[in-house]
């Protein structure tokens, strides 16, 4: 297998995107990477990442190659688990305490710092609109992540976000109770549920 019938494999895998530090895993040069680019058309979409002329933009999948410590929370969250009518105003995402997050702030993305035993709580997968796989909070995290800090969300997202999950099929009440007894909100999260139950 020649080096570019390689990297073809592994924009393929990559849904249309291909990461220079995957390039550098599969012991080919940036030399190589550049000439593979060029011969095939492809599109920098951020520092590291390029792109496929028939991939679709997905700025949260790009986001996430960037940044791969990042996990969508908050608005951003509702939106990937359908909790929320419209694409937020700005992305939200949640990054170790320890994590130094100024290139991602730098792009606009509001970044949340938790404690590392909050930080793990909660991450899933999910596929973006355009079918790319990027770590999200769940939605029971979520739905705590939204209680704890309500006076930061707009009432009528939140209200929204609270009636689609308690409505929802996929609903586990057992994993928001629990989520809420970690974060010390659980009579706060019973009144909730009990009121829309």
């Amino acid at each position: 297998m020649s080096k570019f019938d390689l990297l073809d494999r592994l924009v393929e895998e990559g849904n249309g995107f291909l990461q220079t530090s995957v390039v550098l895993e599969n012991n080919i040069s940036k030399q190589t990477l550049a000439k593979y680019v060029a011969a095939r058309g492809m599109e920098r979409a951020a520092h590291g990442v390029y792109m496929s002329r028939d991939a679709w933009p997905d700025d949260y999948y790009i986001l996430y190659l960037r940044s791969n410590r990042i996990v969508f929370s908050y608005e951003s969250a509702l939106y990937l688990h359908s909790l929320m009518d419209r694409e937020p105003v700005f992305t939200t995402v949640t990054v170790p305490k320890n994590y130094n997050s100024t290139h991602i702030s730098k792009q606009g993305v509001r970044v949340i710092h938790a404690k590392p035993e909050w930080y793990q709580i909660g991450i899933t997968r999910v596929n973006t609109g355009f079918g790319n796989e990027v770590p999200v909070y769940d939605r029971e995290r979520t739905i705590c992540d939204i209680i704890r800090f309500k006076k930061d969300i707009e009432i009528q997202t939140f209200q929204t976000a609270m009636k689609e999950y308690m409505n929802s099929q996929g609903k586990n009440l057992g994993n928001l109770i629990n989520y809420a007894r970690e974060f010390g909100i659980e009579e706060e999260v019973r009144t909730y549920t009990e009121v829309m139950l």
